[in-house]
């Protein structure tokens, strides 16, 4: 089978496409934790906030400053990893306990966001990120003060 010039170029997006899904699922989970920590863009049932120091206010915080790492692509590898985890405990501790099937306890965005965030710590952030910017000024960082 041969695959057109349309298809082998579309296969080189692969670190753009990742960095999109990185930026995108930072900005929704990101959108979470201020739902419960801020009441924005909405509050949790009934325009309430999560109380400080309870479980999910310690989750929106999370959320907050996660998702907020996430988008900008700092620290990725290590922040998706937590999150990753915070989901997997969200979910056994909140959802499974309501029924077997994500679809039916209403765990399904916890399993996703817990999968991708694990698949961000392997994979790494994408093509733009603030922990290339990281890297290239910590070398050059090191290669100025060893060339001094």
């Amino acid at each position: 089978m041969t695959t057109t010039p349309l298809a082998r170029r579309w296969t080189t997006f692969g670190p753009q496409f990742l960095c999109l899904l990185r930026v995108v699922a930072g900005a929704m989970f990101l959108l979470a934790g201020t739902s419960k920590l801020f009441a924005f863009p909405v509050g949790m049932p009934g325009g309430a906030t999560a109380l400080f120091p309870s479980q999910i206010w310690i989750g929106a915080v999370l959320e907050v400053i996660g998702g907020g790492l996430i988008v900008v692509g700092l620290f990725t590898r290590p922040t998706a990893f937590v999150l990753s985890g915070e989901m997997a405990v969200a979910y056994f501790q909140f959802h499974a306990p309501q029924g077997f099937w994500p679809t039916v306890n209403g765990g399904v965005p916890a399993v996703l966001y817990c999968f991708l965030f694990l698949y961000l710590s392997a994979a790494g952030a994408g093509a733009w990120n603030l922990d290339a910017l990281w890297r290239r000024k910590s070398v050059t960082a090191t290669d100025f003060a060893e060339n001094r």
